[in-house]
């Protein structure tokens, strides 16, 4: 397979600059995620390293190439789009084989690939259908199997499952972790869903306006998020938000006032805070437990119930908060209920967004603390 690198990467449409200098790696045989909301760059970025949107300035290298005037066609790169793009009379062979046809591969060679793509995806029996005679999964494996046959460095995936159901959504994402496996390939795939990007990457790349904001393992953006914006773009439900008053800081913690008028300790390292300073106290709603001596307390708006696991809706103190709890809680709509949660499990976040460096250690995670007060962008990286 390949390695990719970006360095200072700007896109500019006009006077408008969408991509802001980004420099990024992809490791060989990686499986990395471009995670951000709408706007944010995430698929102008796949379409330059793709080759079909050209970059301002920056340089694009694979394996140490630099690539950027090479035409698509010729980066050896393999791209998969939200739209399948099959041709409708040809069957699924041909549909799989047709860019290696034009390649001038024998006939002989093409229906071998082919064949091999199919027994990966699981389509031998489906080789001489057309698309109308296949659901939307089997379209999107077909899509999949015409990048397979060109056997390319790297695969590029533009929000390939945006169009399943959400059933779908879920078995494709098993799939392709298990192609990740089998090819043992080079992947970037692009989504808006960050549940996409947890469960299958290897490194997430957060963008936001056009900048990185924070790349890591999807286990070191749950537990140490560089600032307010990851924070709440990683994590479902959302983390919740609420500001609260520092009583006292130093390096080994920040003492704030709750929402309510309760106290606790954050193990966080306080030493740019001052007593006064009103920072935002972020918390995900599984990391918050009902309890009847708990310092915060809310009234129950809404209730879903999903078998496993409930989230209660809260008007509580600080504003409106989730909390997840166990699947047989039996709270209802309008009961007033108090809850806790345990001070190393909370984020604090200063004025500029920024997330103060976590004294806490997790499973699965190595970072170093320092980084949760590097910049914003992630470009320094």
């Amino acid at each position: 397979m390949a390695t990719l690198e970006l360095n200072n990467i700007v896109k500019e449409f006009g006077d408008t600059q969408v991509i802001k200098g980004i420099d990024l790696e992809v490791k060989d045989r990686e499986f990395v995620v471009f995670v951000g909301p709408s706007g944010c760059g995430k698929s102008t970025l796949l379409r330059m390293i793709a080759g079909l949107e050209s970059a301002s300035s920056g340089d694009i290298k694979v394996d140490g190439q630099r690539i950027n005037e090479v035409g698509p066609a010729e980066r050896g790169l393999a791209m998969v789009f939200q739209s399948y793009a099959l041709y409708p009379h040809m069957t699924v062979e041909d549909n799989m084989g047709f860019s290696l046809r034009l390649a001038g591969v024998s006939k002989a060679e093409r229906r071998q690939k082919v064949l091999e793509a199919a027994r990966i995806l699981q389509l031998e029996n489906l080789l001489d259908r057309k698309p109308r005679a296949l659901s939307g999964g089997q379209r999107q494996r077909v899509a999949i199997g015409r990048a397979i046959v060109r056997n390319p460095s790297i695969f590029l995936f533009d929000e390939p499952l945006s169009n399943l159901d959400a059933a779908l959504r879920v078995q494709m994402r098993i799939e392709l972790a298990r192609l990740h496996d089998e090819l043992d390939a080079t992947m970037i795939y692009v989504t808006h869903d960050q549940i996409e990007a947890m469960t299958m990457a290897d490194k997430i790349v957060v963008l936001q306006g056009g900048v990185v904001e924070q790349v890591g393992s999807p286990m070191e953006l749950y537990h140490h998020p560089r600032n307010r914006f990851v924070a709440g773009f990683i994590g479902s439900p959302k983390m919740n938000f609420a500001d609260v008053e520092v009583l006292d800081a130093n390096a080994e913690g920040v003492s704030v006032r709750l929402p309510g008028g309760g106290e606790c300790r954050v193990p966080v390292d306080g030493s740019d805070c001052r007593s006064g300073d009103t920072l935002t106290l972020g918390i995900r709603p599984e990391h918050l437990t009902l309890d009847d001596r708990g310092p915060l307390s809310g009234k129950i708006v809404v209730i879903e119930r999903l078998g496993g696991v409930t989230s209660l809706y809260l008007d509580a103190d600080g504003g409106e908060w989730i909390l997840v709890a166990d699947g047989d809680v039996s709270h209802r709509v309008h009961d007033e209920v108090r809850f806790s949660f345990e001070p190393g499990r909370a984020h604090l976040f200063a004025e500029d967004g920024l997330a103060l460096a976590s004294l806490e250690r997790h499973p699965l995670v190595n970072v170093e603390r320092k980084e949760n007060r590097a910049s914003p962008s992630g470009n320094d990286r």
